[in-house]
């Protein structure tokens, strides 16, 4: 599975727990919600600073982000 998707799976899941649509999490992270569509489903290679975004608009920090088991894998 490629790192995109997998970042894509992680913000997927954490909107989710948060109950948040794409649309509104779009808006808190200040990036368009096409975009976020696309990151979510893999289509885009995020950059850092839209993840930084991303991830303080979904509350957790970049630890809790990648405190994953996907990205635990080798």
């Amino acid at each position: 599975m490629s790192i995109q998707l997998k970042v894509g799976q992680r913000i997927k899941e954490l909107r989710k727990q948060l109950g948040l649509s794409q649309e509104a999490l779009a808006y808190e992270a200040d990036v368009d919600r096409t975009y976020m569509t696309d990151v979510e489903n893999g289509r885009r290679n995020i950059s850092i600073k839209n993840l930084e975004k991303i991830i303080k608009a979904l509350k957790v920090s970049f630890t809790e982000f990648f405190n994953n088991k996907e990205f635990k894998k080798v």
